[in-house]
């Protein structure tokens, strides 16, 4: 008897405690919900405004920040910068999230491997799962050989599940057989592995503009036109990572999402910071849909006059529920996740199901939503990602002759690269 109520005793206090973990999990789940509305201004209420003030001196804080280590950098007193032997391409933006950082990757991947290049994407795979981390008495006492970087890919296979990646590297190495993918926090070590280990000729430094530590040879910046930097403040009450001013480091400005012409303010604001980069405009355009946990694929007039059910979790979901209302023909239902949100099983159950009440035929989600969906899963509708890939409206032709002008403007008799003088203005920057 005694034996029994102490099993149940035990019993008790682990559902209490995993109700207790649950309870805090989902407190903290909404404080980032709220959060994310205050910093992206989605959130109007009075609460919001109150803590958008208390934020306020924690954004100078951090930017004074953000200008010492850039100063450190540029003046090498304390930090330095590496080239390493070879062409390496930063591609970034200015803010957290949202400017389509992984389609222009991509496209360049291709467009370099077409042109015989070796290239190796680096990643520090936001989000990944951590390596187990050596004990107190390994680190102080037994002489550890460094780690090396999470290779994704090889070139030839795909050697990582998102989970253990990063969603996007996974994205990356599925869409790019041929390319090497590797994920780590130290992208100079993963910069030299990917030379030694698979004679890298161009790395790619995806969402690499604040990395400082790696001497880029062209930094490519990507800006959102719909939303280029949000209310202007740093983090933590905006969205920026750095001031507006470092626009000044730029080789290239490409303004994303520029269905339209862009504001004349907008442009000013970049002449105002970079004279000399060239101002690219591209689109995101969808070209498929293709089933989740499935190969089927299906043309862009599969949600004419259906009925559709909406979820993601991406730093800018409008633009995307926004692009599949145009597609279809009604929307029942509508779900936003955070950020990098990885999906259970049994939250996609109950999702589903509400969709499906609510009278929608198919669901869709975003392909970055989709590498973050436990393989086993079978939805109770159809299910599908939609394929996003980018173009390039003004300032080449096409892509190829944008990588040859940018990448090899010796070949393609273009004088625009000057890295040189991009250093001289990077300097400014921290004036």
């Amino acid at each position: 008897m005694r034996l029994s109520c102490r099993v149940f005793s035990l019993d008790c206090c682990d559902n209490m405690e995993t109700e207790t973990r649950s309870w805090a999990k989902r407190k903290w789940t909404d404080f980032e919900g709220f959060v994310e509305g205050v910093i992206y201004d989605r959130d109007l209420s009075v609460s919001a405004r109150l803590f958008g003030l208390f934020l306020h001196p924690f954004s100078y804080l951090f930017s004074t920040i953000v200008r010492l280590r850039l100063f450190l950098y540029m003046h090498r007193f304390v930090f330095k910068d590496r080239p390493l032997d070879c062409l390496v391409l930063v591609v970034g933006n200015l803010t957290v999230g949202g400017t389509g950082k992984t389609p222009v990757v991509e496209r360049f991947t291709k467009e370099l491997m077409a042109k015989g290049k070796k290239v190796a994407i680096l990643s520090r795979g936001y989000k990944s799962k951590e390596e187990p981390s050596p004990s107190i008495w390994s680190r102080i006492w037994k002489k550890k050989e460094e780690s090396p970087p999470k290779v994704v890919s090889d070139g030839t296979q795909v050697l990582l599940d998102s989970e253990s990646a990063g969603d996007e590297p996974y994205m990356l190495a599925i869409n790019l057989p041929g390319a090497v993918v590797l994920a780590d926090k130290n992208r100079v070590k993963a910069g030299r592995y990917a030379i030694k280990k698979f004679k890298s000729e161009v790395l790619i430094l995806d969402d690499g503009f604040q990395y400082l530590p790696i001497k880029g040879t062209l930094n490519l910046l990507l800006v959102d036109q719909t939303n280029p930097f949000g209310n202007q403040c740093l983090l933590p009450r905006g969205i920026l990572r750095e001031p507006v001013k470092h626009l000044s480091r730029a080789s290239y400005v490409f303004l994303t999402k520029s269905e339209i012409e862009p504001e004349l303010e907008l442009l000013q604001t970049i002449r105002k910071y970079n004279k000399s980069a060239e101002i690219i405009r591209c689109v995101h355009k969808p070209k498929f849909f293709k089933e989740v946990n499935g190969e089927e694929t299906k043309r862009l007039n599969l949600l004419h006059e259906a009925y559709v059910g909406v979820f993601c979790g991406i730093a800018s979901p409008r633009g995307f529920e926004q692009l599949i209302m145009r597609m279809s023909g009604e929307m029942r239902f509508r779900r936003r996740f955070l950020d990098h949100h990885r999906y259970r099983e049994d939250e996609l159950d109950r999702m589903f199901l509400q969709a499906k009440n609510a009278g929608a035929d198919v669901m869709v989600t975003t392909e970055k939503d989709a590498v973050r969906i436990p393989p086993s899963y079978k939805p109770v509708i159809p299910f599908y990602y939609v394929r996003m890939e980018i173009e390039i409206i003004e300032g080449f032709e096409d892509f190829e002759e944008a990588v040859a002008g940018i990448c090899f403007p010796e070949k393609a008799g273009e004088s625009d690269c000057k890295p040189d003088a991009v250093d001289s203005e990077r300097k400014s920057a921290v004036a």
